[in-house]
């Protein structure tokens, strides 16, 4: 049975409006943030943590990242997705949240990827035709780290 659930594509965990506004304070480790796209991606677990191209997985990602890369540690990955994000939806972070950016003193590399992966799911929804929820799941929240520019304990350092 546990093999059976290894290989089934998984479930993506439901967004939700609270969900990517705990994204944004930063609520959530960086790598829940990369579960919440790699599935989405057509990216697929191993069973043993790691996480691999699918069938379901574009060319362009199979391609440029055959094992899932760490979105909000990694330069490229994010720099991917923010390309990835059709022009007609590049706003729905500000159109849908209200999200007018963070404040100078809050700048930072993860917190501004973490702005694009919110945005890039939003436009995942709108390409699905799927509206975002007000309310759904959520993990268990996190405080935001002490340390911004570090993350949460076993997030990846950014490069």
């Amino acid at each position: 049975m546990a093999s059976a659930q290894a290989t089934a594509t998984p479930v993506p965990f439901p967004l939700s409006r609270v969900l990517l506004e705990a994204v944004l304070a930063d609520r959530v480790s960086d790598r829940f943030v990369c579960e919440l796209i790699w599935p989405r991606l057509g990216y697929e677990p191993d069973g043993a943590g790691h996480w691999g191209a699918g069938p379901a997985t574009s060319a362009e990602w199979r391609k440029s990242f055959p094992i899932a890369p760490q979105l909000i540690a990694e330069r490229p990955a994010s720099v991917a997705l923010t390309r990835s994000i059709p022009k007609p939806h590049k706003q729905l972070l500000k159109e849908q949240l209200g999200f007018g950016g963070y404040r100078i003193g809050e700048l930072y590399p993860r917190r501004t990827r973490r702005a694009t992966a919110v945005n890039w799911l939003l436009a995942h929804l709108a390409g699905c035709g799927e509206p975002l929820a007000a309310s759904g799941p959520l993990p268990p929240l996190l405080e935001p780290p002490a340390n911004p520019a570090c993350g949460h304990p076993g997030d990846p350092s950014i490069s």
